[in-house]
This record gives C-alpha cells, structure tokens and sequence, in this order.
C-alpha cells in the first residue's frame, strides 16, 4: 500500500527532527524542580546546525536547538516589552535565522556583521527562516537555558 507522496514529505522530515532532537538534546529536571542541561558533544558546526535546519525543512516550532553561524546583519533592538536585541545569523547556504536575545536577563552581546556566533535556544519557525529565543536563563526555572557564545564568552 502506498502512501501518498504529499504526507510523506510532512511526515519524514518530522520525524527526523524527533529523532535529531532527540539524540542531540536530553533535558532531565533537577530535584528542585528546575531544568537542567546535558551537556552537548562539542560539534562542529554542520552537526551543530543539522536539528535546526530539519526543523526549519518541516516548518517545527518549540524546540530547543544548538546553531552555528556568521551574523549577517544587525537589526534595531526590540524596546516594545521585555528589550530584545536582535541579528541575523546564516547557519546555512539556504537559511538564515533572526536570533531574539533578552537584554532584561542576559547581558548584550558586542556582535558585529561577519561574526562567527554559537547559539542555544527554542527555535520558532516562519516563512523567513525562523528564529531563536530563549537564548538566556530562565529565572523561574521553567524553561531550559540558552546562550550564545561569542568570542570565548557565553553570555546567559
């Protein structure tokens, strides 16, 4: 029996990302309840960006992904609310990504246009590429911790 060609093409590339995810991020809560990290295999940046570009393939939203890139432009801070710097960063020939970075919990990070950039965070998907949020710690604990490393520094 065959499937049709249409559900394939959706239902491959989610369960990829599963899988991908799944293999690459283990979240394991703490006795205090907050969300604790396993440590991620140094990557280089290919394996690194493979979970965000499947996610970005099968138009995911909600998970948590590790992405390598240059910044290829720098946008105007988002003031409205909680203030948010904002870049753009390729992580492939095909996609760039806007990375959201909450100045209220984290420090900014002194990127430039042609830097190298590592990010970890929730990786929302729309029509442009997506992008990546949650690039800091969570004070209530609820939510798993980003970063983005810069430079040797990890700003969080």
């Amino acid at each position: 029996m065959h499937m049709p060609s249409r559900l394939l093409i959706r239902v491959v590339p989610a369960l990829i990302v599963l899988v991908v995810v799944g293999l690459q991020l283990w979240v394991r809560p703490s006795s205090n309840g907050s969300v604790a990290r396993t440590p991620v295999a140094a990557a280089g940046p290919g394996t690194a960006n493979l979970a965000l570009q499947t996610a970005a393939l099968a138009h995911t939203s909600g998970i948590e992904v590790d992405a390598h890139g240059r910044v290829t432009r720098l946008l105007p801070d988002d003031n409205d609310g909680a203030r948010h710097q904002r870049f753009i960063v390729r992580v492939a020939d095909n996609l760039t990504i806007l990375v959201a970075h909450n100045q209220d919990l984290a420090p900014r990070v002194p990127v430039r246009q042609g830097d190298s950039v590592a990010v970890r965070g929730e990786y929302i998907w729309n029509d442009r590429g997506g992008l990546i949020h949650w690039t800091h710690h969570d004070p209530a604990h609820r939510h798993q911790p980003g970063w983005i490393e810069y430079r040797g520094r990890r700003y969080e």
